[in-house]
């Protein structure tokens, strides 16, 4: 079964999803945010639709590892997610937090690297990012195999 990877913004949901045997993350898209009710029923269609067993959910925490105002509207997004889950009989999945400092300057180095236009980092960053988060967390759970 698939992982997804979702890193929460407030204007963007960036959203990648790992291979079939949870070796590498591929970016899958960017959710416009339109409420936080619909974004997670949305994040929720797709975890069935690509038949996920885990979410892994960037945590934007200070350098100092301390929560910031992001790390709070993370983890109300977060709860709500899972009490959802819950209530559509899916609550064997498992929501994970991966630590995301760092990750949008990776994915913007990403994509420099890749010489992609500032326009063009613009509209991908976040799916970048969910990228970074979910390869990190596959990394980490193939090092405690």
């Amino acid at each position: 079964m698939k992982v997804i990877g979702l890193d929460v913004g407030d204007k963007t949901i960036g959203v990648a999803l790992s291979d079939d045997l949870n070796i590498t993350a591929q970016g899958l898209m960017t959710i416009n945010r339109v409420g936080i009710r619909k974004d997670t029923s949305k994040v929720i269609e797709l975890v069935k639709q690509y038949d996920c067993e885990t979410i892994v959910i960037g945590l934007p925490l200070n350098l100092d590892g301390t929560d910031s105002i992001q790390t709070e509207k993370v983890r109300e997004f977060t709860d709500l997610l899972k009490n959802k889950l819950r209530s559509s009989g899916k609550q064997k999945i498992d929501v994970v937090f991966q630590d995301e400092r760092f990750t949008t300057v990776i994915a913007e180095n990403v994509l420099i690297e890749a010489d992609l236009s500032r326009k063009k980092r613009k509209d991908v960053i976040d799916k970048q990012a969910a990228t970074v988060i979910l390869q990190s967390y596959l990394d980490t759970m193939k090092k405690g195999d």
